[in-house]
């Protein structure tokens, strides 16, 4: 999926050859269920949802909730507007339930209830006909427009950005409360992690990267760094690990714990079994970085080996605008490093004091290693067809009334 993402009329999304998660457990007999933010594409008549992706069940918007006209719309209570515009000229941000529109636009008062219900619901049912099962959620939360019900707005000293955290935090709460009900809590993998740093340019409503450079849309640590939990009790020992991990590892691990067959494919993940129960060593050598709209002709613009990270390319990105830092704004064009800018992540997270290789053999040794990992894994690695290159057409947006006029505005229902 690249150069950037998918639009209510992409016509891309997923490739239907590509395995995910859920089609690798249903062999197993594994009931599977996805609700929240899918944005892996819609197409035409729904054919990148996830009920055509391994999922049985689906609850959800189909993409980014930010991606379509906003500002009417009630993002707290008793009638707080959404912040900003949104996305404009497209139809309103639907619900959906499978391949239904249920609601358009969605009741964001109420989304979160929503899919807690669809999350205890989906766990009590699976439990009950003692099944396995995966549950798939990708939240909304906190991405802009921040929203939250009325169990969490004004209840946290953040504000907005705080208020839609709070919810998260308790839709999660809610998940664990089910499992400990119906008696699987010890016999569950949980794992949680987040997809890319803040967005900065949103100042008090796009989070905060701590001590590390920039944030959202570049390859620095501020915007690839994410933490990760793994819960499951009785199996994994509290603690901490420094080990190196991706979430490309998700799928080996989850398949290596179920006894599932992966895909007869070269896949860039590895298992991390022995890390999270054993507090073990990574299997993992590596950790790639590309930007947001790769291409064969630039490549990798970094690579992490250990503990040392080499950037070949650097460039900012809007989503990091307003901070102090120049070198992560829209205005810090595209800039080759030869020889890379090599930080020492153990001693500078913050990646702020580039290593000098002036009477450094070994720093020198690494460089040569690093560049022989990037040139073998760039040989390996085959570009696919760009599933955004296909375009989009306003036909293909999701409309609860098919055919209706004038469209975007008369898709409403629910």
């Amino acid at each position: 999926v690249y150069p950037g993402v998918f639009y209510p009329g992409s016509r891309g999304g997923l490739p239907l050859n590509e395995t995910t998660i859920a089609e690798v457990l249903k062999p197993l007999g594994y009931a599977t269920a996805a609700m929240g933010k899918w944005h892996l594409g819609l197409g035409e008549n729904g054919m990148y949802l996830p009920t055509r992706q391994g999922f049985d069940h689906y609850l959800g918007v189909p993409y980014s909730h930010d991606m379509g006209p906003c500002e009417n719309l009630t993002c707290f209570p008793p009638d707080v507007k959404c912040f900003g515009h949104c996305d404009i000229g497209v139809v309103t941000i639907p619900l959906m339930h499978n391949d239904v529109i249920k609601q358009q636009p969605v009741d964001f008062l109420d989304l979160e209830r929503a899919y807690s219900d669809f999350a205890t619901d989906f766990i009590t049912q699976s439990t009950r006909k003692k099944q396995p099962f995966f549950l798939y959620y990708p939240s909304h939360h906190t991405h802009y427009p921040q929203y939250a019900g009325p169990a969490a707005a004004g209840r946290s000293r953040r504000g907005p950005f705080g208020d839609a955290l709070l919810e998260f935090d308790s839709t999660v709460g809610n998940l664990l409360s089910a499992l400990e009900h119906t008696g699987v809590l010890n016999n569950t993998l949980i794992l949680f992690t987040a997809d890319n740093g803040p967005e900065l340019m949103r100042m008090s409503r796009g989070g905060n990267a701590g001590p590390l450079k920039c944030g959202k849309g570049t390859t620095y640590e501020g915007g690839m760094r994410e933490p990760a939990i793994a819960y499951w009790p009785g199996t994994i020992t509290p603690g901490v690990t420094h080990e190196l991990a991706s979430t490309l590892d998700i799928m080996p691990t989850i398949a290596g714990l179920a006894g599932a067959k992966l895909p007869m494919v070269q896949l860039d993940g590895v298992d991390m079994t022995d890390i999270l129960v054993n507090h073990g060593p990574s299997k993992r050598e590596a950790i790639m970085f590309y930007p947001t709209d790769p291409s064969e002709k630039y490549g990798l613009f970094a690579l992490r080996l250990g503990k040392y990270k080499a950037h070949f390319y650097t460039r900012g990105a809007g989503h990091s605008e307003t901070t102090p830092d120049q070198d992560c704004h829209l205005i810090s064009f595209l800039k080759p490093h030869d020889p890379p800018l090599l930080f020492d992540l153990e001693s500078d997270p913050s990646e702020n004091y580039p290593l000098s290789l002036l009477g450094r053999p070994d720093l020198q040794a690494l460089l040569q290693r690093i560049g022989v990992v990037k040139e073998q894994f760039e040989a390996s690695m085959e570009f696919g067809e760009s599933q955004i290159g296909k375009g989009s057409d306003p036909d293909l947006e999701p409309c609860c009334i098919p055919h209706c006029t004038p469209k975007p505005s008369c898709c409403q229902c629910g």
